[in-house]
């Protein structure tokens, strides 16, 4: 293996899950907070690519805490209800990197709990540590410390770590830290990500296999 440590995003990175999930309980938290607002899925994606979903609700929607704190419980309860299938040769790649002794561990912004079932009904090897979205301000990503406290934990250095995720937060996370970034660019094609990410990432991967090889060029 390339890398000791993969640390990954979750949504459209591993899971097929903001279409058939994240953003239809948005959509469905605006049609309460903001009734007379539309969204297309691909502006909910660059919302989230660029400033980052929080922010995009803080500042471009004026979400008060009480109104985040809503979207909050509607997404919860859309995410607890439904389970997404991970993309074909993602349980593999988590195989092969513990089997070689190395470790998985997930940066996400949804809730560990959540990754970690998702993990169990795809049938793949639980992460060796999860920093979701109940890390809170200032721990979740692009915040740096994820990969601070995953280096500190496992004994690993910047030059161990691969961040593979599909949007900007994680990208800044990793800049941050001096940590190699890859783009996972088998998760949809929005022309503005997908230049940004193409001119700045140290690799972009267009399918998963194509991740495997790379880190597993042997096998």
């Amino acid at each position: 293996m390339k890398y000791k440590c993969l640390v990954l995003d979750h949504d459209d990175t591993v899971a097929i899950s903001t279409p058939d999930i994240h953003y239809p309980a948005f959509v469905d938290t605006l049609s309460v907070l903001r009734p007379n607002m539309r969204l297309t899925l691909e502006e909910f994606l660059l919302a989230s690519f660029d400033p980052g979903f929080s922010d995009f609700c803080y500042e471009t929607l004026g979400f008060s805490e009480t109104e985040m704190a809503f979207q909050l419980q509607n997404w919860r309860r859309h995410a607890e209800n439904k389970i997404p299938r991970f993309y074909d040769g993602i349980a593999e790649i988590v195989r092969l990197q513990k089997e070689a002794g190395g470790h998985v561990c997930v940066v996400s912004h949804s809730y560990a709990d959540n990754i970690l079932r998702d993990y169990r009904e795809n049938g793949c090897i639980a992460p060796d540590a999860v920093f979701g979205w109940e890390q809170g301000e200032g721990r979740r990503k692009p915040d740096p410390y994820p990969l601070q406290e995953i280096m500190a934990r496992f004994g690993l250095s910047p030059g161990e770590l691969l961040v593979v995720d599909d949007l900007k937060p994680g990208f800044d996370m990793a800049r941050a830290c001096g940590v190699s970034f890859a783009c996972a660019g088998w998760s949809g094609r929005v022309e503005q990500i997908e230049r940004f990410m193409r001119a700045h990432c140290d690799f972009y991967f267009e399918t998963v296999e194509a991740l495997r090889a790379f880190q597993f060029p042997t096998r």
